[in-house]
């Protein structure tokens, strides 16, 4: 989740009167439960909330809405190696701070077997009027994402890539899926995360906005109904940023291995980078009907990489693995162009070959019938970070 101050990179991209082309830079975003290192159950450490926001924990980690929650945040990159190298910075400050509390980070969307009846509000203004606003949605958000920001030059091709990213995002969603479990019960998703925060009113795709104005006009008249406080409180699947000049892909389970995010992160900015130029020529914008959107999203929660996905703009199911080739060939020249198709390539070959973290998690479950066996893999692969 995030709120006035949070979700940027640390360092943000040059201002949108000077911003690069669309696509150079981006930053990401995780957000951890805070479990304990013998049990793994979710543990309150109000401590490290209260030190993360007196900025004493470490540059790149804010605080989040619950006490069993942390957030880390990278600077902001140009290049895969460079996200890489800061994603596994900022993973090692997360999991420092969290020792020096007595806790440990689970980096997958939801906790396998507690619930939010474990969580406790952090004390600060800022999540108090989330809850007053929100009541039981915010008491009850015992959820992690991984957001994305890629640079854009301005709010007009914002909303222009965010109105022709909408049919490519149930193809993404499928390749991070980490939350399968909820409240100790297999959901039988992938990403029961997703279906989680449906519940709230700004959150699934947005749909089709045309201009900058008409935005700034639903932003309007949802301030007006009370629903959100201002923009930093739509919570879309990606969302013109309300505090930088960046386009926030939200849509992402967190994802357990740092190459996944990765992944995630390049193929995110890489997709901007090609609707950029698509707008800038005045190409025609694919407009699926919202339903169909949501169908799709559902699907991708539900079966990830395991059964077919939803195209939204054919009305037709594609095998998940053929969906995810379709969208590598319509980024294969933009990719080769920046020097990363080969990267991206073998990072989608090994995902295929491990499984997404919801496939693992279900297979160590199935092996041993232990939640804790469940949340202990899930520790050590989001926090083995050496020679990767």
């Amino acid at each position: 989740m995030e709120v006035e101050r949070a979700g940027a990179p640390a360092a943000a991209p040059p201002p949108a009167t000077t911003a690069s082309p669309a696509g150079t830079t981006f930053g990401v975003e995780e957000e951890f439960h805070l479990v304990d290192p013998v049990t793994y159950r979710l543990t309150p450490s109000p401590a490290l909330a209260a030190a993360v926001l007196r900025h004493e924990s470490g540059r790149h980690l804010h605080a989040e809405i619950t006490t069993t929650q942390l957030e880390s945040v990278t600077d902001v990159c140009t290049g895969l190696a460079q996200l890489r190298a800061e994603l596994v910075t900022t993973r090692a400050e997360a999991a420092g701070a969290a020792a020096r509390a007595g806790v440990r980070i689970l980096a997958a969307s939801t906790h396998p077997f507690d619930s939010w009846q474990q969580q406790d509000i952090t004390p600060a203004p800022r999540y108090e009027a989330m809850v007053d606003r929100w009541a039981g949605l915010a008491l009850q958000q015992d959820i992690c994402g991984c957001h994305v920001h890629v640079g854009v030059p301005d709010l007009d091709t914002a909303v222009a890539v965010m109105d022709r990213a909408r049919p490519y995002l149930s193809v993404l969603l499928a390749m991070t899926g980490s939350s399968p479990f909820h409240d100790g019960v297999d959901t039988g998703h992938h990403s029961y995360r997703t279906v989680w925060w449906s519940r709230w009113p700004t959150t699934g795709p947005p749909e089709y906005l045309g201009s900058s104005e008409r935005f700034r006009e639903v932003v309007a008249g949802l301030v007006t109904s009370g629903v959100i406080a201002d923009a930093s409180h739509l919570y879309w699947d990606l969302r013109p940023s309300s505090h930088l000049p960046t386009l926030e892909f939200r849509l992402a389970d967190v994802c357990t291995e740092v190459d996944d995010v990765v992944l995630h992160a390049a193929l995110v900015r890489s997709l901007v980078r090609v609707l950029a130029a698509r707008a800038e020529r005045g190409e025609p914008c694919p407009q699926p009907r919202p339903e169909l959107l949501r169908a799709a999203r559902w699907r991708a929660a539900r079966h990830g990489l395991d059964g077919g996905l939803f195209d939204p703009v054919a009305c037709e199911l594609v095998p998940a693995r053929v969906a995810v080739r379709r969208l590598l060939t319509e980024l294969r020249e933009d990719l080769r162009d920046h020097g990363e198709w080969n990267v991206v390539v073998d990072m989608v070959e090994r995902l295929f070959e491990r499984g997404t973290s919801a496939s693992r998690q279900r297979r160590t479950w199935l092996r041993t019938g232990e939640w804790r066996e469940v949340a202990a893999g899930i520790v050590r692969e989001g926090t083995a970070l050496e020679n990767r």
